[in-house]
């Protein structure tokens, strides 16, 4: 592989590809924190970032040192995905329906939430490290600073665009947000079955 136009535009293509997970997960985060702060908003899609720029590059790393136990576990994917999602999917959703109407309070997503969320929506780019298996160390780097760069400003753009809508479903909010990272984490169980 060489460093031209193809490199960069599919590079950037699979970090949209990676990023729909964590877009979704960043969408119910936003639903049900609508109060979020922008420095926040940029340390959440930071950290999604961070999970989606590191599982592919550790994807390369088992490629070129322990493949055969890399394929061995590659398998378990779709169940740790749908474990963590339905996990944390179903707190929410159970906060949203004990939450009384008349409850205006701002809740707040916590740091191991997070990672738990970064780790589920980005396991399955374990894999991705296979497509980008071909790559030297350099062009793996690279490959994955842009998947980097496309997630944090996706996960960003759905975190803004949860906001908005989380304000205006108010108490709905946390069941809509919990709905969504259950369907997420049976998507990535279903795809990664089939």
């Amino acid at each position: 592989m060489e460093w031209n136009f193809v490199f960069f535009f599919n590079s950037v293509l699979l970090g949209v590809g990676l990023a729909m997970d964590a877009f979704s997960v960043s969408l119910a985060n936003g639903l049900n924190e609508t109060c979020m702060k922008k420095k926040k908003m940029c340390g959440v899609a930071g950290i999604f970032a961070l999970f989606q720029a590191a599982m592919p590059m550790i994807g390369w790393i088992c490629v070129h040192t322990i493949v055969e136990k890399f394929q061995a576990f590659e398998k378990f994917i779709p169940f740790i995905a749908l474990i963590l999602l339905v996990y944390i999917g179903g707190k929410m959703l159970m906060e949203g329906l004990q939450k009384k109407e008349e409850e205006e309070e701002c809740k707040a997503i916590c740091l191991s939430a997070l990672l738990v969320q970064g780790v589920a929506t980005s396991i399955d780019a374990l894999s991705v490290g296979f497509t980008i298996a071909e790559y030297g160390l350099a062009m793996a780097i690279v490959c994955t600073a842009i998947i980097a760069v496309v997630t944090f400003f996706i996960c960003y753009a759905g975190i803004a665009i949860g906001k908005k809508f989380g304000t205006k479903l108010a108490n709905k909010a946390s069941i809509f947000g919990g709905v969504i990272l259950i369907l997420i984490g049976l998507e990535i169980f279903i795809t990664g079955i089939i």
